[in-house]
């Protein structure tokens, strides 16, 4: 996807959602996230790093809306050097198959890049996920039609530029992405599920339940701490704790295999683990 764009999406699973697409595009992709977790030198360096930009809500201090036009401002060089930014128009994450009411940011961002000549496009995106509890779910992006500054009057003052973009941009979401009451366990699995070869299934069943044994002692802990604190966050701090602890888990269970049999065979685990919890991941339940 060539830049300057704004990818416009929907919001239900906290920061996974920008890791995600994070991982489809060959170029960066700059993020909008909220602001208090700017919330000291550290982390705004930490955060800016992995090019996540602030945006402040009222309910964060009104103190600190002004910061917002830096980073709009921020936004408008990225779009100049052909570059992609990922907003959330819904403006908060909620676990949920539903989209939730827009906020004015995307618009207001988008016009007043093409109010400087930019000519930018905003493609919206529908992120639906198939399960908010369990590792290892299908994820469903439904991409639709760039939206242009065709069509939209930005030579007047009024906010009817805004209210005419939110409505394209929210024509488009409603198709993009998937209603479901969180009861209706049925539509869920009729809509997410993913079928599996039954070849792939007996070639991969011993090396997934050995998957399942040996990342046991890593999951299990990990999902207990977490369990009822995270809220619509678990998901997210659930891969992202898993990320970061999952290359010493593979080099401690390397270590400790080659402690018990003494031969350089043991650092076939460094290989050999990751592929049976990909195994196992292929062959788990879909839903929670």
């Amino acid at each position: 996807m060539q830049g300057p764009v704004i990818i416009a999406a929907n919001h239900p699973n906290s920061f996974l959602d920008a890791i995600i697409l994070a991982t489809l595009f060959k170029q960066p992709i700059y993020s909008l996230a909220r602001g208090d977790a700017f919330a000291n030198n550290f982390f705004t360096k930490l955060l800016h790093s992995l090019n996540m930009l602030p945006v402040y809500r009222q309910s964060e201090g009104a103190e600190n809306l002004e910061f917002n036009y830096t980073t709009f401002e921020e936004c408008i060089e990225i779009f100049k050097k052909k570059g992609i930014v990922l907003i959330f128009s819904e403006g908060r994450c909620v676990n949920e198959w539903h989209l939730r009411p827009l906020k004015k940011g995307t618009a207001r961002l988008a016009i007043s890049a093409w109010q400087q000549y930019v000519p930018l496009k905003v493609i919206p995106l529908g992120i639906n996920y198939s399960s908010f509890r369990i590792f290892g779910k299908n994820v469903f992006l439904n991409f639709g039609e760039a939206i242009t500054a065709d069509g939209f009057d930005l030579n007047t003052n009024s906010n009817k530029p805004v209210i005419d973009f939110n409505a394209a941009l929210n024509e488009q979401l409603k198709k993009l992405v998937i209603e479901i009451d969180s009861s209706d366990k049925q539509k869920i699995k009729k809509q997410f599920y993913v079928h599996q070869p039954l070849l792939k299934k007996i070639l991969l069943i011993i090396p997934a339940v050995a998957g399942w044994l040996l990342h046991l002692p890593l999951y299990f802990p990990v999902t207990l701490l977490l369990k009822n604190k995270a809220e619509d966050h678990f998901d997210s701090i659930v891969v992202g704790s898993l990320f970061l602890l999952y290359p010493f888990y593979v080099l401690l269970v390397s270590l400790l295999l080659f402690s018990l049999i003494k031969t350089d065979a043991a650092w076939l685990c460094i290989v050999l683990l990751p592929f049976t919890a990909w195994s196992y991941l292929q062959l788990k339940r879909q839903f929670a």
